[in-house]
């Protein structure tokens, strides 16, 4: 993780801890889906001859890569912050949903309404970068909205839309979630590893997940 200076912004050090728990339980994890994929090729080619191999194989790539999951989802939390700090979070440069990425980043850009962080894959070799598009707006009651467009290498991520509003002596945010391109199966694991720490990252930044909802759908 480079250090802050490098990136100009200040994570949450217990987030980016959380985040790079999750990293290093989800490589290994989506290693061995590759690996058992090797051996089911192997095995094939051991106990019949090569062609059939190749026909696993062939079969294997498509199961695992072919976009048919789609996740979505919400979200209710609560934080003592005030409302006006909640949306310069959700509007800032670490967007408290996003902490897997802001938190693996070896690179951040800002700009006026975007973010984008450059994060590193396949041992270093390759680089995605995750670009947000950041909009806010007040509803007529006072309710605090922000919409967040995320995009990876160019092409449709997923979108936030969060609901900030005051209560009693706490603010409720309501994050709704839709993924907006379809992944394979190889991606399960990741969503898996994900799911276990995602409300850890959030509690790491004084949010308290009240209740998820969570789905993946063809």
């Amino acid at each position: 993780m480079p250090s802050t200076a490098e990136l100009d912004i200040d994570p949450p050090p217990e987030a980016v801890s959380i985040a790079e728990q999750y990293s290093r339980r989800e490589r290994p994890l989506s290693a061995f889906v590759v690996l058992l994929a090797v051996s089911a090729f192997l095995a094939t080619n051991l106990l019949t001859s090569l062609l059939p191999a190749i026909a696993v194989a062939a079969v294997s790539i498509v199961v695992a890569r072919a976009p048919i999951l789609q996740s979505y989802g919400t979200v209710h939390l609560r934080t003592d912050d005030d409302p006006e700090t909640v949306v310069e979070s959700f509007t800032g440069p670490t967007p408290p949903v996003l902490a897997f990425q802001w938190g693996l980043a070896d690179e951040v850009e800002t700009a006026d309404e975007t973010v984008t962080y450059r994060m590193p894959y396949l041992f270093g070799l390759r680089t995605a970068a995750v670009t947000v598009h950041r909009e806010a707006e007040t509803a007529a009651d006072g309710t605090r909205r922000v919409e967040l467009d995320v995009t990876a290498n160019d092409q449709p991520w997923a979108t936030y839309a969060v609901t900030i509003r005051p209560s009693d002596d706490h603010t409720v945010v309501d994050v709704e979630y839709e993924s907006n391109r379809r992944f394979g199966l190889r991606r399960l694991p990741q969503q898996f590893v994900a799911d276990r720490y995602r409300d850890d990252a959030l509690t790491a930044q004084g949010y308290t997940v009240v209740e998820r909802d969570s789905h993946f759908g063809l």
